[in-house]
């Protein structure tokens, strides 16, 4: 494996270019960052079998995609030497772009253009930020982690944090990722080989290649812990019962197997993460990676909003090549949505990325740190939802976490059980999967996107699918369209137990409640930099089944499917909402979710 990453992350000793292990290359005074892409590629032969490991070849025969093509192809040595030779640092070389970056002085970037084979040379604007603190803990020590007691609450949490995608039901079925090789992006995992969430994990060997990609060695475990947490909400498992059975699992694909990637830093230069990101993205389809989980975003920090187009930013065009090639990509939307910036980040805006956002697990309800759709090309963001705050794994303990990156890990747990169930489906074909099978679908707003995927669109595929109940009418009067709900609808029935309990999950440690929630108001830190929730005095309130009191969903949209306006309502009568008709002019539609039916009106 390292030759394999040596050869994709750096110019690599062929040329005599490459740093040494661990060492970071530091620029000279004067340089800047450019992007050099040239005009054609190689033609000398090309061995598939000898680039992809067996696992990559297989995704894409399962796929039906050709074992290459012609982005796979690497970028002629020449070409490259020359920019190398002409510039301070090569930082990077791209098969899928047929690009390199590097370190140069204006002077030597006005150079670059009459190389032979220099289709175009840009200039990528940079920007710095203070060095975040760091305290080395127990983990970075190496000394194992000795977990604080977990409250009933937070066990409660842990459990209804899987429950909500159909936990139960997916290990009912057995599905548990098994078979699955998922790729994590993040800034570090540190802690992660000392903690006993995940020695299950290590002790089977599903770790399967690490690499960070900013330091360029295989050492991901002494950098951040943001993957580490992360990793929790994928394959952590809750400490073991007696006699040292497994202990409940955070996440939904705990059988797995896993490529860790560091592409993230707190500090320096921010474009080297993207270039970072296109390096692992690169070295997840040569390992044979199936899914990627990215719970990064990339915002005001180097992008205005009107950029948030999905063709833009470097990373959402190398995660639709990746989608392209047979991967399903998988992004935290944001947690900017209380802030100015309001919307996705990069690479959710992307067209073939799954773009997540985060629901309060109190009311099922979008949860306010979420950043909302659309892009700004007006396509509908985020795809799906799921828990934005979690019980999940820091470097020596667990703790209770909020924020959208989170929200994705849950997600892709379920796509990887999901693909688990019919390895014959195509990475597009989960994508859409996971969007029919939520609980909103074909209702959308860019909030909540479809909501929560459900497992059990997946659980009988043959069966066909029943036309839902109507539970509503739409009653037009003279000024107003109003929606009014069905009496047999409107009925609330009694909560009813089950004959059995999930044991493996509704047994809880005698511990004190102690927890409390986030203040109102408290920020939640962008994605990849989120802290544990605020604790306090008041204990917090028992949270709610998953199974959540019946809202209902409306919004109004232009005939292009822009929404203008939408809006969740608590049913506490029958006559809900209504719409003046003025606003259903020019072709808006008006489109109602309730219980499991959505209705369409226009005029």
């Amino acid at each position: 494996m390292k030759l394999l990453v040596c050869l994709l992350w750096g110019v690599g000793s062929w040329l005599g270019l490459a740093q040494p292990a661990g060492a970071q290359v530091l620029p000279r005074e004067g340089t800047s960052r450019y992007w050099v892409t040239f005009r054609d590629k190689s033609s000398a032969p090309f061995d598939p079998a000898g680039y992809f490991t067996p696992a990559a070849q297989a995704r894409r025969q399962r796929q039906h995609l050709p074992a290459f093509e012609g982005t796979d192809l690497p970028v002629r040595a020449e070409y490259v030497a020359a920019v190398a030779a002409a510039v301070d640092t090569v930082t990077l070389v791209s098969r899928w772009f047929n690009a390199v970056a590097c370190r140069a002085t204006p002077a030597q970037a006005a150079l670059l253009q009459a190389i032979p084979g220099v289709l175009r040379v840009e200039a990528w604007p940079a920007r710095r930020v203070e060095v975040a603190s760091h305290e080395k803990s127990s983990a970075e020590e190496g000394v194992a982690p000795e977990p604080g007691s977990i409250s009933a609450n937070d066990y409660l949490l842990a459990r209804r944090q899987t429950a909500h995608l159909d936990g139960p039901a997916l290990r009912a079925a057995g599905l548990d990722g098994r078979g699955l090789r998922i790729a994590v992006f993040d800034v570090g995992f540190r802690g992660m080989p000392t903690h006993p969430a995940f020695q299950e994990l290590l002790a089977s060997k599903r770790v399967v290649a690490t690499h960070d990609f900013l330091r360029n060695r295989d050492d991901v475990y002494h950098t951040g812990s943001h993957g580490t947490e992360v990793m929790g909400c994928l394959a952590g498992r809750l400490p073991a019962g007696p006699g040292g059975t497994p202990g409940p699992a955070l996440g939904l694909a705990p059988g797995a197997e896993y490529l860790l990637a560091r592409t993230e830093q707190l500090h320096r230069e921010r474009y080297a993460e993207e270039e970072a990101w296109l390096a692992a993205v690169e070295w997840a389809d040569r390992l044979g990676a199936d899914i990627i989980n990215s719970s990064l975003a990339y915002t005001e920090q180097r992008y205005f909003p009107e950029q948030m187009n999905g063709r833009l930013s470097l990373i959402s065009r190398a995660a639709n090549l990746a989608a392209r090639k047979g991967l399903l990509v998988v992004s935290a939307a944001g947690n900017d949505g209380d802030n100015d910036w309001v919307r996705i980040g990069t690479p959710a805006d992307a067209d073939s990325v799954l773009a997540v956002g985060g629901v309060d697990p109190e009311t099922g309800l979008h949860v306010d740190f979420s950043s909302y759709g659309p892009t700004a090309d007006r396509r509908p963001k985020p795809n799906l939802a799921a828990f934005g705050v979690v019980l999940t794994t820091t470097p020596t303990d667990y703790e209770r976490l909020e924020g959208t990156s989170f929200s994705a890990p849950l997600v892709a747990g379920l796509a990887a059980c999901v693909w688990q169930k019919n390895r014959s489906l195509t990475a597009m074909q989960v994508f859409q999967g996971l969007e029919k099978s939520a609980e909103l679908y074909p209702y959308f707003d860019y909030a909540h996107g479809f909501g929560r995927p459900r497992f059990r669109h997946f659980a009988a595929p043959t069966k066909p699918a029943e036309n839902p109940v109507p539970t509503f009418d739409f009653v037009p009067h003279d000024s107003l369209v109003a929606v009014v709900i069905r009496s047999e609808a409107a009925i609330r029935p009694a909560e009813i137990l089950p004959l059995m309990a999930d044991q493996s999950e509704a047994v809880l440690p005698p511990a004190p409640v102690s927890d409390a929630k986030a203040p109102a108001g408290a920020p939640v830190p962008p994605v990849g930099r989120e802290q544990p929730s605020p604790t306090g005095n008041a204990p917090l309130a028992p949270l709610p089944e998953p199974n959540y009191p019946a809202y209902l969903y409306w919004n109004l949209a232009d005939r292009r499917g822009v929404l203008r306006r939408y809006e969740t309502r608590a049913v506490t009568q029958r006559l809900v909402v209504q719409v003046p008709r003025r606003l259903l002019r020019g072709g808006d539609v008006l489109r109602v979710h309730f219980k499991g039916y959505t209705g369409t009106y226009s005029e």
